[in-house]
């Protein structure tokens, strides 16, 4: 994949697709800027990453529900719900995993110039694919947290009966059994899911947007 920064583009850098000619990059009349202004709040994306059943959707929804308290823009994309639609003609091979991320990087860019803190929920198993999407927006841009509960707990919990068919042989290339997960080397946020409580783990994310100075702390 190859990138060039378009003129007037809001973001770090903009996909080159090579299929697409006769296009421009259009300004909007309201821009981020103008809308972080009126919300009062940074626009982000905070990419979930972990093993099926670290906790990645569970964090990620009780996150938000955090924010929609205090009058944040959010939004959350889950990876069963974005495979019900716009991801729903793609398998898991490798490369069907690294379009379904491709897919997800651009749509939560443009949820980020919308002025929305959008929170993705997904494996995203190889690291290259997580550095193509964070490549795509400014630096401070994307907040990779890494759900870091272990094989042996999210094979345990096993909410879906997902490892016990991996490990049947009914599911092929699953992430952890027969599929390899690349754990995040620097990922701004490292939650153990596997052994924090829901609220500790809520309440470690919310400490790192407040440092990064995406949301102010709460009255």
């Amino acid at each position: 994949m190859t990138a060039s920064t378009a003129s007037g583009s809001p973001y770090g850098a903009v996909t080159d697709q090579g299929a697409a000619t006769n296009i421009a990059w259009h300004e909007a009349t309201v821009d981020r800027a103008a809308r972080a202004q009126q919300r009062g709040h940074r626009s982000a994306i905070l990419w979930f990453t972990g093993l099926s059943g670290s906790g990645k959707s569970t964090l990620a929804n009780a996150v938000n529900a955090e924010l929609f308290q205090r009058g944040l823009a959010t939004y959350v994309l889950d990876g069963d719900n974005i495979r019900h639609g716009l991801c729903n003609d793609l398998g898991f091979s490798d490369a069907d995993r690294v379009e379904n991320i491709r897919r997800i990087g651009e749509v939560s860019r443009l949820f980020l110039d919308a002025g929305v803190i959008v929170l993705t929920a997904f494996v995203s198993p190889f690291r290259a694919d997580r550095d193509r999407a964070r490549g795509l927006v400014a630096d401070g841009d994307f907040i990779e947290i890494h759900c870091a509960a272990d094989l042996g707990v999210c094979e345990g919990r096993d909410p879906k009966g997902l490892y016990a068919k991996a490990r049947a042989g009914v599911i092929k290339d699953f992430t952890g059994i027969s599929s390899p997960y690349e754990v995040p080397e620097a990922p701004e946020l490292r939650v153990d899911t596997g052994a924090l409580s829901l609220e500790a783990s809520v309440a470690a994310v919310i400490a790192q947007l407040e440092q990064n100075g995406i949301v102010v702390p709460a009255a």
